[in-house]
């Protein structure tokens, strides 16, 4: 079966789906979609350079291990 030309989007259909979703959301509404999408992505990449060995309460204890010159 040839479905590589399927793959390919066009101009005008990438105009039609804008359209579209121009209509279905509103222009009010897509800007916090899009703001929603953007904190996901965020956070995803966030979560993806965390270290799964380290664990938040272990770096508190690092801490209160050094000695401080309150003199």
């Amino acid at each position: 079966m040839y479905t590589s030309g399927l793959l390919f989007i066009g101009t005008q259909e990438i105009i039609i789906i804008v359209v579209l979703v121009l209509l279905l959301f509103g222009g009010k509404k897509i800007p916090e979609l899009m703001r929603g999408l953007g904190r996901g992505v965020k956070e995803f990449k966030d979560g993806q350079r965390e270290d799964p060995s380290e664990n938040p309460n272990q770096s508190n204890t690092n801490n209160n291990n050094n000695p401080q010159n309150t003199n």
